[in-house]
């Protein structure tokens, strides 16, 4: 019996007596893998293209705003930077929530703020394992280099000309465009559907705060002064602590607070806030807010008296970071003091804080220092 062979068609056999000497076509599965080849290398080249361009893509998620355009730096080698849906997918608890903080050269340095703030976690009630899901998002090239070598989930992030890279003195025009280049930023994650802490790199997490956290509530916010009710609107929020779940009424909120400081120029996000609270377009969007209890997140502005229930202390009413870093010290050794004591006294003695010492409200008095003379300064 003949084989049988596939009848082609008159025209590809034009085709092949045209092109071949010898009339021979070559094997169809020849002639597949060849395809298939052909269409891998193009697949191949469109990915590597696809990554090339991948820290430029995130620029589309940030600000709407001309004002403040983000962009990840391109100095660090490219295995080390990643995009921000990555980073923040890969430190996301399961219900998408994810803790921030921000951090620039000078909090950066070896011995300064972020190794108290990564130490606390590490001697905290219940904190270690929210290491996993903190996101350091650095505001200059040496702060993200310091974050590779002290974290595993570090965001590089640029506020087009603006240098984020000294200390902030309060109140100064530097201080207000990186408060303002914060919010904005924390609306991007919003709308990316993460729910976020966000968290000062001067507050030491003591104890897990999310059994403090209220259920109910789409923005809850610490306090340098708390009134004694959650939701009264007198209390006097600080925006260096708050938990935020990502919903329409939360990402409108965070446009509106924005755009904002077009309404009230010279103005930081915390007083801004504390105006727009007020304002009918807030009770509109439907944001619902509450004010988290100094008890629980004390700073030093007002701190926690029971150490058997503070879950966080904040650096706050602090000028200039070497009374910041005396303090945050002090309060650091108070804390382990008070770990090192047997459970029975834990529950009996009553241990106050050694703090504030160099840190006062009167320091801030002077937050009108002229920026070009600053060398050292505050995020309050």
């Amino acid at each position: 019996m003949r084989p049988f062979r596939r009848r082609l068609p008159a025209t590809a056999l034009r085709s092949i007596s045209r092109n071949s000497s010898d009339a021979d076509m070559l094997p169809e599965s020849v002639a597949l893998v060849r395809r298939f080849l052909f269409f891998l290398a193009v697949f191949l080249s469109c990915l590597l293209l696809y990554k090339d361009s991948d820290a430029l893509r995130v620029l589309h998620h940030f600000s709407s705003y001309p004002s403040s355009s983000f962009t990840a730096y391109n100095s660090p080698p490219i295995s080390e930077e990643r995009g921000i849906e990555e980073v923040l997918k890969d430190a996301a608890m399961e219900d998408g929530t994810v803790i921030l903080t921000t951090l620039n050269e000078a909090w950066a340095a070896p011995n300064s703020i972020i190794d108290l703030f990564l130490e606390s976690f590490k001697i905290g009630v219940g904190t270690r394992r929210l290491l996993n899901h903190l996101v350091i998002v650095a505001l200059d090239n040496k702060a993200f280099k310091r974050c590779l070598e002290v974290h595993t989930h570090c965001f590089a992030l640029v506020t087009e000309g603006v240098d984020f890279r000294k200390e902030a003195y309060f109140m100064t025009p530097h201080y207000l465009k990186m408060m303002w280049a914060r919010i904005d930023f924390l609306r991007s994650v919003l709308e990316m559907g993460y729910n976020f802490v966000f968290t000062d790199a001067d507050i030491m997490w003591f104890r897990d705060p999310f059994p403090r956290f209220y259920s109910d509530a789409d923005l809850q916010i610490a306090c340098d002064h708390f009134v004694g009710s959650s939701d009264d609107l007198q209390n006097r929020p600080n925006g260096g602590f708050n938990y935020v779940k990502s919903n329409n009424r939360s990402i409108e909120f965070y446009k509106y607070w924005h755009s904002s400081r077009e309404t009230y120029p010279g103005y930081h996000d915390q007083d801004v806030l504390n105006m727009i609270k007020f304002d009918p377009s807030t009770v509109n969007i439907g944001v619902k807010i509450k004010f988290l209890d100094t008890a629980y997140f004390g700073g030093f502005c007002e701190p926690s008296r029971d150490l058997n229930q503070v879950c966080t202390m904040h650096a706050n009413c602090c000028y200039g970071l070497d009374s910041k870093l005396h303090d945050l010290r002090i309060m650091v050794q108070d804390w382990k003091q008070f770990l090192s004591l047997p459970p029975h006294l834990k529950k009996t003695l009553i241990l106050p804080w050694g703090v504030p010492q160099n840190c006062s409200l009167d320091s801030l008095r002077r937050y009108d220092v002229p920026e070009s003379d600053a060398q050292l300064g505050v995020q309050e």
